[in-house]
């Protein structure tokens, strides 16, 4: 069986620069109508880069949480652009790190309960690095591991971050690490 809530009407609550806020009303499937508050983003990319047999990755301060997580590079897309070349854009800046090429592993839904932000998950074998460009309101640290470091560091809990997790899953899944 399918299942679906059809929307029949709906009001933004709040227009931010990363997100906005609305409230729907919809249909269930018994007939009764609910409210759904929902975040509304228009999307962001993670790259697992591995450079030889290391895992390149970013430290950085998580306000909402409070505190720093180590995670894959990352970034929202700008307004109209492709995941592909936002890709590229934030391995560059982010890391330094540039590559021929990157092979698309899925997509991945942080929070789909309120939020609907879809993050598109890439592979990619760095060619060179040079210095990483962040934006001016990021401050980050590039680390490397080796794979079995880093696989040990989700054994022991130290890597939190959802799409660094997923993105290793389906990066192992691909064959590619």
């Amino acid at each position: 069986m399918k299942h679906t809530e059809q929307r029949l009407r709906g009001e933004t609550k709040f227009h931010g620069t990363i997100i906005d806020v609305v409230h729907d009303t919809v249909l269930l499937e018994n007939g009764r109508e609910a409210l759904r508050e929902v975040a509304r983003h228009h999307g962001a990319v993670g790259i697992f880069a591995m450079d030889g047999g290391n895992v390149v990755l970013v430290r950085q301060f998580r306000y909402p949480i409070g505190r720093e997580l180590l995670e894959i590079p990352a970034g929202k897309l700008e307004k109209g652009e492709e995941p592909y070349s936002a890709a590229l854009r934030e391995l560059r800046e982010e890391t330094g790190g540039l590559a021929d090429k990157l092979e698309y592993l899925g997509a991945y839904y942080g929070s789909a309960g309120f939020c609907d932000e879809k993050l598109d998950l890439y592979f990619a074998r760095l060619d060179s690095t040079g210095a990483a460009d962040p934006d001016e309101d990021e401050f980050l640290t590039v680390e490397r591991y080796p794979l079995a470091d880093f696989e040990a560091m989700i054994a022991r809990g130290e890597i939190a971050d959802g799409k660094t997790l997923s993105a290793y899953t389906l990066a192992r899944a691909a064959g590619r690490i």
